[in-house]
């Protein structure tokens, strides 16, 4: 028994950023994030299968990173809320934007989409990491959740 006590993973902790913080982009808007996450989007996929992603910030709202989050089928994906935070916790971002594309172009939040953004928000609140907005994008335009007052 006492040997199986240590036999336990050895858990590291890295970010390696690669810009000054003044060098990254700064998120003011919603739409500043939109064109942000086209640029970083697979433009091939965006009308065929559903994709998330993370932008994570720092105080100054300027981009640590985005993050790939899940790649699903044509009418979902996965935004596993312990892997957002995680992820956040790791790059000690004190805010972040979550993003999700509607393959059929409707960009009307679902039911499971607001239910999720409410998830992340109550997580957020108690990690002290604040969910500024989640967007659903289409290759032309976007909804944003924190415009429409759902945030």
């Amino acid at each position: 028994m006492e040997q199986n006590l240590f036999k336990v993973a050895e858990v590291q902790l890295s970010y390696k950023p690669h810009f000054n913080a003044q060098e990254r982009p700064q998120i003011s808007s919603s739409k500043q994030a939109y064109n942000l996450l086209m640029a970083n989007w697979d433009m091939e996929l965006i009308n065929y299968i559903e994709q998330a992603k993370m932008i994570l910030l720092n105080r100054n709202n300027r981009v640590l990173g985005i993050i790939n989050l899940s790649t699903g089928g044509g009418a979902s994906t996965v935004m596993d809320s312990r892997v957002i935070f995680a992820t956040a916790l790791k790059a000690t971002a004190t805010s972040l934007i979550v993003a999700h594309n509607h393959p059929s172009g409707n960009l009307r939040p679902s039911s499971e989409d607001i239910r999720l953004t409410e998830k992340l928000k109550q997580a957020g609140r108690l990690l002290e990491i604040e969910v500024h907005d989640h967007l659903i994008v289409s290759e032309s335009s976007y909804y944003s959740m924190a415009e429409e007052g759902m945030m």
